[in-house]
């Protein structure tokens, strides 16, 4: 889950965390970001700092050049299979009172199965969306959605490959951005913003799904 507001890195000074610049004026430290989250630092991205907090949690925060007067902060893997998950939802918590008013940015929905997705499943996602192949991935696209989709994104992907778990797993992944959630939802009504992106799947896929609160 992505959070934004103007100056979200206030709620972090001082106390049980520091903040570590890697890219504004003068300052460019791809290396840095690239050992905590294995990935480049995008041209997109116009700032970027590291929040590390007591915990041994390391956090993610963004500029990007579409939206520049925002920071973004990113929780990434709030349900995920690791010991980092349950400290990461043991920090939103803790911190959930001073984020009420933060505006939801970007949601990611994952949905796993043993071994195979029901065919009927996929059925129901390409009488929407035309598949995309790429790599070990299945993108679903609109047919008139570029590189980017800012509104819903879907794709189907081994987890197992990812993760390196022994069983098979593929995921069923729902990424809803920005435009999907409209600044129309904050922190305070994430429970509607649940309702609204369980229908969204239902339509996609016809299935019923639980979202797990924070």
């Amino acid at each position: 889950m992505n959070l934004s507001s103007n100056e979200i890195e206030a709620h972090f000074v001082g106390g049980d965390y520091s903040i570590v610049p890697v890219k504004s004026i003068g300052v460019f430290n791809n290396d840095l970001w690239f050992d905590e989250f294995g990935v480049n630092l995008f041209k997109n991205i116009i700032e970027a700092k590291i929040i590390y907090t007591s915990t041994g949690l390391v956090l993610p925060l963004k500029r990007y050049s579409r939206s520049q007067d925002k920071q973004v902060l990113e929780f990434a893997g709030l349900h995920s299979y690791t010991e980092k998950s349950m400290f990461l939802k043991e920090l939103l918590r803790g911190l959930k009172e001073r984020l009420q008013d933060e505006v939801i940015t970007r949601v990611d929905v994952a949905i796993d199965f043993k071994e195979k997705i029901p065919e009927r499943v996929i059925r129901e996602m390409r009488k929407k969306r035309k598949p995309f192949s790429y790599k070990n991935s299945n993108y679903f696209k609109t047919k008139s959605e570029g590189k980017k989709n800012y509104n819903t994104n879907i794709v189907i992907y081994p987890k197992h490959i990812k993760e390196g778990f022994s069983d098979e797993v593929q995921r069923l992944e729902f990424s809803f951005g920005s435009q999907y959630f409209k600044r129309d939802f904050r922190l305070y009504n994430l429970e509607s913003a649940v309702v609204k992106m369980s229908r969204t799947i239902k339509r996609f896929c016809g299935l019923e799904v639980e979202i797990l609160p924070v």
